[in-house]
């Protein structure tokens, strides 16, 4: 069984999606199982249908207000690189609706909802392509994976939601007595669910550098530092995953192709710019092309 497993990202997800388009339709990959955390869980729906351009035109001209129906923080470019601070008043105004998180990302949900059909979303639950998104149960402090085959069409578009909400930046949603977000608070990577669900050959995308760098600003706020804070711990899961994932696949006998981002795209993916994003597909598209190229030259 072949599987494409796709890490968290947030905006790095366009270079996921140039990748991923190199490997389905240059290299022909047929995907048994597809696997998404976070941003992965908005690209592996449109992928297993085969529809990479519909997805790229969705990603490469996504901004701040297609995500945010209320956007906690400022952008203000300085020196170079893009810093962010509180947006007071929005986050004021959130708290006192009784909210629990900083924003919300209703239209993110909106988004979902009116980009994959109900027509596209029973055609593959009625295939044998099997998509799974990641979401992180913070009452029960466990992960859970959801499948394509075990819900209808609004809740399924619901987990893919919840799956993306980096909270505390984005919407916790309270479902089922139980309160959830992001999966990536969990697991970035989740290729060891895919070799329990039988995968014998993975294309891991990793959003992040196989090299560790030291790349981020000092902290200029609060926010900035919470966001730097989040950051790390989601580092150090994703290191972790990728590690357990490994020592999975040694013990199984099974091979799993890395495509991890040559440089930092980006030390804040919580900003959409849709220049930059058309930028990294492509940059993801040739990346894919030329790691091809080289494990080419390898085999005999």
């Amino acid at each position: 069984m072949r599987a494409l497993v796709i890490s968290g990202g947030g905006s790095k997800g366009a270079f996921a999606g140039g990748v991923a388009q190199y490997l389905i339709e240059e290299l022909q990959r047929d995907y048994d199982l597809y696997l998404g955390t976070s941003t992965g869980s908005l690209l592996i729906s449109h992928l297993a249908l085969n529809k990479c351009e519909k997805i790229k035109d969705i990603y490469t001209t996504v901004n701040q207000s297609s995500i945010f129906s209320n956007r906690p923080f400022l952008i203000k470019r300085r020196h170079g690189y893009d810093q962010i601070s509180i947006n007071h008043l929005n986050v004021l105004l959130n708290f006192l609706k009784g909210k629990k998180t900083f924003g919300e990302s209703k239209n993110l949900k909106k988004l979902i909802e009116a980009t994959l059909s109900r027509e596209e979303f029973l055609s593959l639950q009625a295939s044998t392509k099997d998509i799974v998104v990641t979401v992180s149960n913070i009452s029960l402090n466990t992960v859970e994976y959801k499948s394509i085959k075990d819900f209808e069409y609004e809740e399924f578009c619901e987990w893919i939601w919840i799956s993306c909400n980096y909270t505390p930046f984005m919407s916790l949603v309270y479902k089922n007595g139980c309160e959830y977000a992001d999966g990536g608070l969990g697991t970035m990577v989740p290729i060891e669910e895919a070799i329990k669900r039988g995968a014998t050959h993975i294309d891991a995308i990793i959003l992040q550098t196989e090299a560790t760098f030291y790349n981020r600003m000092p902290s200029k706020n609060v926010f900035g530092l919470i966001t730097n804070l989040f950051r790390f711990m989601l580092d150090r899961i994703e290191a972790q995953n990728i590690k357990i994932g490994k020592f999975a696949a040694a013990n199984k006998n099974v091979t799993i192709n890395f495509y991890y981002t040559p440089t930092v795209l980006t030390t804040n993916s919580l900003i959409f710019d849709e220049k930059q994003m058309k930028s990294w597909w492509k940059s993801g598209y040739k990346f894919a092309e030329e790691k091809s190229e080289e494990i080419n030259q390898i085999e005999p």
